[in-house]
């Protein structure tokens, strides 16, 4: 994919240019300057509850209004984020959304899950597994409603393809004109396409992406994405892509995501999720250690959202409030 003038024209879904913050207390615990870190704030796209989804399914809903969607499926887990903003671009745009999850429903549903059913989206269980049999699952869902006469759109995996990709590839550009002297951005790689987009607006040195535990191919998922992209190949081994924060697993939180997640919140007031922002910080903060981040230089969070997730997160909700036993008091 070489121009924007071989795919349909994306939907309008989130309110742009998202801000570009400051971030000096947070920096000066780092041993960074004042004017060295900074935050954008694509938290605040205005649907959903926001996060980074919303660049992608502008183009993707786009796609499929151009075709004449009746409906939206997709996949993930319990809590993703992208289902619950393809859930919010549904009702903004007035299409049915299925949305196939791995695993069995909660007795309780919390956090990204009670958005999803006040977004009136149809959660269809696919129970355990994920990657290919989640996908033949949602095939099945949309040859179903096929079936019943519905047009449905199958959007990707976190909204990872080309086409979605290219919503971050604008960010590239929106962030350039914030920023000129950018020298490195950080963020989450769940999926890949974000991660690809500011890869192809940037170029690989730019960007630094920190492996969420998604997919099992990070780096080769990655370097494919940019490649659709801009038409030629790009060697996996120019990305930056630290694969240090997985820890045991996607879902579970590590000692040093917590310490990022209480240190974003009481210098800055941000709150960061367990799975993707929160490992995207831990590893901005292990490259400043190790000096893949340095002073003097401009550095930006891509603040991808999930706040959501938080709530949907029983590792999280058991450490915070462990936390907060021992700084309660009594009268």
């Amino acid at each position: 994919m070489t121009s924007l003038n071989d795919v349909p024209q994306p939907v309008r879904l989130g309110t742009w240019p998202t801000p570009l913050e400051p971030m000096p207390r947070l920096a000066h615990s780092l041993g960074l300057g004042a004017e060295d870190l900074w935050v954008k704030r694509d938290d605040l796209v205005g649907l959903g509850g926001g996060g980074n989804k919303a660049r992608k399914l502008e183009w993707l809903c786009g796609a499929a209004v151009a075709e004449g969607a009746t409906h939206l499926v997709t996949t993930g887990a319990p809590q993703s984020n992208h289902a619950r903003l393809t859930a919010a671009a549904g009702a903004r745009l007035g299409l049915e959304t299925v949305l196939v999850l791995a695993g069995t429903p909660d007795a309780t549903p919390q956090g990204n899950l009670t958005l999803d059913a006040l977004f009136g989206a149809t959660c269809v269980w696919a129970g355990a597994g994920g990657g290919p049999a989640l996908a033949t699952a949602a095939e099945d869902v949309a040859a179903r409603l096929r079936a019943d006469g519905a047009r449905p759109a199958l959007l990707p995996f976190g909204g990872s393809s080309a086409l979605g990709a290219l919503g971050y590839g604008a960010c590239g550009h929106e962030l350039l004109t914030q920023a000129p002297d950018l020298d490195t951005v950080v963020v989450a790689m769940g999926s890949g396409g974000t991660m690809a987009g500011l890869v192809h607006a940037l170029g690989p040195q730019r960007v630094l992406g920190v492996h969420c535990g998604a997919v099992t191919d990070p780096v080769d998922v990655v370097a494919a994405l940019v490649s659709d992209l801009s038409g030629a190949p790009l060697p996996p081994d120019s990305l930056r892509l630290r694969l240090d924060q997985v820890g045991e697993g996607y879902g579970t939180l590590t000692e040093p995501v917590m310490a990022a997640l209480n240190r974003t919140a009481r210098t800055e007031g941000i709150v960061l999720d367990p799975v993707y922002t929160g490992r995207a910080m831990a590893g901005l903060i292990a490259a400043v250690a190790d000096g893949d981040i340095a002073p003097g230089r401009r550095t930006v969070f891509l603040h991808t959202g999930g706040l959501p997730g938080l709530f949907g997160h029983t590792g999280a909700l058991a450490a915070t409030a462990a936390d907060l036993t021992t700084r309660s008091r009594t009268l």
